[in-house]
Protein backbone atom coordinates (compact mmCIF):
# COMPACT_ATOMS: atom_id res chain seq x y z
CA UNK A 1 0.00 0.00 0.00
CA UNK A 2 1.49 3.37 -1.02
CA UNK A 3 1.69 6.50 1.14
CA UNK A 4 -1.29 8.21 -0.51
CA UNK A 5 -3.52 5.18 0.05
CA UNK A 6 -2.52 5.11 3.72
CA UNK A 7 -3.43 8.79 4.07
CA UNK A 8 -6.82 8.24 2.44
CA UNK A 9 -7.44 5.23 4.70
CA UNK A 10 -6.45 7.19 7.83
CA UNK A 11 -8.67 10.12 6.81
CA UNK A 12 -11.56 7.71 6.23
CA UNK A 13 -11.09 6.31 9.76
CA UNK A 14 -11.06 9.84 11.20
CA UNK A 15 -14.25 10.73 9.31
CA UNK A 16 -15.96 7.58 10.51
CA UNK A 17 -14.89 8.36 14.08
CA UNK A 18 -16.28 11.88 13.74
CA UNK A 19 -19.57 10.51 12.44
CA UNK A 20 -19.76 8.35 15.58
CA UNK A 21 -19.24 11.45 17.73
CA UNK A 22 -15.72 10.52 18.84
CA UNK A 23 -14.13 13.71 20.25
CA UNK A 24 -10.57 12.48 19.70
CA UNK A 25 -11.28 11.89 15.99
CA UNK A 26 -12.86 15.35 15.74
CA UNK A 27 -9.83 16.92 17.39
CA UNK A 28 -7.39 15.02 15.15
CA UNK A 29 -9.34 15.94 12.02
CA UNK A 30 -9.46 19.60 13.06
CA UNK A 31 -5.70 19.61 13.74
CA UNK A 32 -5.05 17.92 10.40
CA UNK A 33 -6.90 20.52 8.29
CA UNK A 34 -7.22 23.70 10.36
CA UNK A 35 -3.88 25.28 9.38
CA UNK A 36 -4.53 24.96 5.65
CA UNK A 37 -8.10 26.19 6.04
CA UNK A 38 -6.96 29.12 8.20
CA UNK A 39 -4.85 30.33 5.27
CA UNK A 40 -7.99 30.19 3.11
CA UNK A 41 -9.89 32.18 5.76
CA UNK A 42 -7.15 34.83 5.92
CA UNK A 43 -7.59 35.51 2.20
CA UNK A 44 -11.24 36.41 2.72
CA UNK A 45 -11.06 38.11 6.11
CA UNK A 46 -10.04 41.66 6.91
CA UNK A 47 -7.94 40.50 9.88
CA UNK A 48 -6.83 37.50 11.90
CA UNK A 49 -9.79 37.62 14.30
CA UNK A 50 -12.31 37.56 11.47
CA UNK A 51 -10.40 34.66 9.86
CA UNK A 52 -10.61 32.75 13.15
CA UNK A 53 -14.39 33.32 13.26
CA UNK A 54 -14.78 32.01 9.72
CA UNK A 55 -12.61 28.99 10.53
CA UNK A 56 -14.59 28.10 13.64
CA UNK A 57 -17.93 28.52 11.90
CA UNK A 58 -16.60 26.48 9.00
CA UNK A 59 -15.55 23.56 11.15
CA UNK A 60 -18.84 23.60 13.02
CA UNK A 61 -20.50 23.17 9.61
CA UNK A 62 -17.98 20.50 8.57
CA UNK A 63 -18.90 18.40 11.60
CA UNK A 64 -22.61 19.18 11.21
CA UNK A 65 -22.72 18.09 7.56
CA UNK A 66 -20.00 15.44 7.54
CA UNK A 67 -22.67 12.77 7.01
CA UNK A 68 -23.16 14.25 3.53
CA UNK A 69 -19.57 13.56 2.45
CA UNK A 70 -19.74 10.59 0.06
CA UNK A 71 -16.06 9.55 0.16
CA UNK A 72 -15.66 10.56 -3.47
CA UNK A 73 -13.33 13.36 -4.40
CA UNK A 74 -10.96 15.18 -2.12
CA UNK A 75 -12.06 15.52 1.49
CA UNK A 76 -9.81 18.57 1.82
CA UNK A 77 -11.58 20.10 -1.19
CA UNK A 78 -14.94 19.37 0.43
CA UNK A 79 -13.84 21.14 3.63
CA UNK A 80 -12.44 24.07 1.62
CA UNK A 81 -15.76 24.54 -0.15
CA UNK A 82 -17.54 24.74 3.21
CA UNK A 83 -14.98 27.26 4.50
CA UNK A 84 -15.33 29.45 1.40
CA UNK A 85 -19.12 29.30 1.68
CA UNK A 86 -18.88 30.40 5.32
CA UNK A 87 -16.74 33.37 4.26
CA UNK A 88 -19.27 34.25 1.57
CA UNK A 89 -22.17 33.98 4.01
CA UNK A 90 -20.37 36.21 6.52
CA UNK A 91 -19.80 38.97 3.99
CA UNK A 92 -23.29 38.75 2.52
CA UNK A 93 -24.78 39.10 5.99
CA UNK A 94 -22.78 42.26 6.62
CA UNK A 95 -23.91 43.84 3.38
CA UNK A 96 -20.31 44.74 2.54
CA UNK A 97 -20.57 43.81 -1.10
CA UNK A 98 -22.23 46.95 -2.40
CA UNK A 99 -21.55 50.66 -2.81
CA UNK A 100 -18.02 50.61 -4.17
CA UNK A 101 -16.35 53.60 -5.73
CA UNK A 102 -15.03 52.97 -9.20
CA UNK A 103 -11.29 53.50 -9.38
CA UNK A 104 -9.88 55.52 -12.24
CA UNK A 105 -6.91 53.56 -13.54
CA UNK A 106 -5.19 56.75 -14.72
CA UNK A 107 -5.16 58.09 -11.17
CA UNK A 108 -2.83 55.31 -10.04
CA UNK A 109 0.17 56.29 -12.20
CA UNK A 110 1.78 53.84 -14.54
CA UNK A 111 2.79 51.04 -12.22
CA UNK A 112 4.19 48.75 -14.88
CA UNK A 113 4.36 45.00 -15.21
CA UNK A 114 7.61 44.44 -13.38
CA UNK A 115 7.98 41.27 -11.38
CA UNK A 116 7.97 43.16 -8.09
CA UNK A 117 5.78 40.64 -6.27
CA UNK A 118 8.79 38.37 -5.84
CA UNK A 119 10.46 41.09 -3.74
CA UNK A 120 7.75 40.98 -1.09
CA UNK A 121 7.03 38.40 1.57
CA UNK A 122 3.92 36.24 1.66
CA UNK A 123 2.69 37.85 4.90
CA UNK A 124 3.04 41.33 3.44
CA UNK A 125 1.09 40.33 0.33
CA UNK A 126 -1.63 38.72 2.45
CA UNK A 127 -1.96 41.93 4.48
CA UNK A 128 -2.36 43.88 1.25
CA UNK A 129 -5.17 41.56 0.15
CA UNK A 130 -6.81 41.91 3.59
CA UNK A 131 -6.73 45.71 3.25
CA UNK A 132 -8.75 45.66 0.04
CA UNK A 133 -12.35 46.85 0.34
CA UNK A 134 -14.53 43.82 1.19
CA UNK A 135 -16.12 43.40 -2.25
CA UNK A 136 -12.78 43.66 -4.01
CA UNK A 137 -11.21 41.22 -1.55
CA UNK A 138 -14.01 38.71 -2.06
CA UNK A 139 -13.93 38.86 -5.87
CA UNK A 140 -10.11 38.80 -5.94
CA UNK A 141 -9.92 35.81 -3.57
CA UNK A 142 -12.62 33.84 -5.37
CA UNK A 143 -11.04 34.48 -8.77
CA UNK A 144 -7.35 34.16 -7.92
CA UNK A 145 -7.27 31.65 -5.05
CA UNK A 146 -10.41 29.60 -5.66
CA UNK A 147 -10.23 29.65 -9.46
CA UNK A 148 -13.84 30.69 -9.96
CA UNK A 149 -15.03 32.29 -13.19
CA UNK A 150 -16.78 35.66 -13.17
CA UNK A 151 -20.17 34.08 -13.89
CA UNK A 152 -19.85 31.86 -10.82
CA UNK A 153 -18.59 34.73 -8.64
CA UNK A 154 -21.50 36.90 -9.76
CA UNK A 155 -23.95 34.14 -8.86
CA UNK A 156 -22.41 33.60 -5.41
CA UNK A 157 -22.27 37.31 -4.56
CA UNK A 158 -25.55 38.32 -6.24
CA UNK A 159 -23.81 40.87 -8.45
CA UNK A 160 -23.58 41.36 -12.20
CA UNK A 161 -20.82 39.55 -14.07
CA UNK A 162 -19.51 42.94 -15.24
CA UNK A 163 -19.32 44.09 -11.62
CA UNK A 164 -17.22 41.05 -10.79
CA UNK A 165 -14.85 41.87 -13.65
CA UNK A 166 -14.53 45.53 -12.68
CA UNK A 167 -14.04 44.66 -8.99
CA UNK A 168 -11.22 42.28 -9.95
CA UNK A 169 -9.62 44.92 -12.14
CA UNK A 170 -9.87 47.53 -9.37
CA UNK A 171 -8.51 45.07 -6.79
CA UNK A 172 -5.51 44.39 -9.00
CA UNK A 173 -4.88 48.12 -9.44
CA UNK A 174 -5.07 48.70 -5.68
CA UNK A 175 -2.72 45.78 -5.02
CA UNK A 176 -0.26 47.02 -7.64
CA UNK A 177 -0.28 50.46 -6.02
CA UNK A 178 0.19 48.94 -2.54
CA UNK A 179 3.09 46.81 -3.78
CA UNK A 180 4.71 49.80 -5.46
CA UNK A 181 4.30 51.93 -2.32
CA UNK A 182 5.71 49.16 -0.13
CA UNK A 183 8.75 48.74 -2.34
CA UNK A 184 9.34 52.49 -2.49
CA UNK A 185 9.11 52.75 1.28
CA UNK A 186 11.51 49.85 1.65
CA UNK A 187 13.98 51.38 -0.81
CA UNK A 188 13.75 54.80 0.88
CA UNK A 189 14.44 53.31 4.32
CA UNK A 190 17.46 51.43 2.93
CA UNK A 191 18.90 54.64 1.48
CA UNK A 192 18.76 56.40 4.85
Amino acid sequence: MDEESLLVDETRKLIEGCLEGDRLSQNLLYNLYSKKMFVVCLRFAKNREEAEEILQEGFVRVFEFMHQYKFSGSFEGWIRKIIVNCALRKFKSKGQLHGLTRIDATALDNIGNENIISQLGTKELLLMVQRLPPAYRMVFSLYVFEGMKHREIARHLNIAEGTSKSNLSDARLLLQKAVKNSLQTSQNSQQL
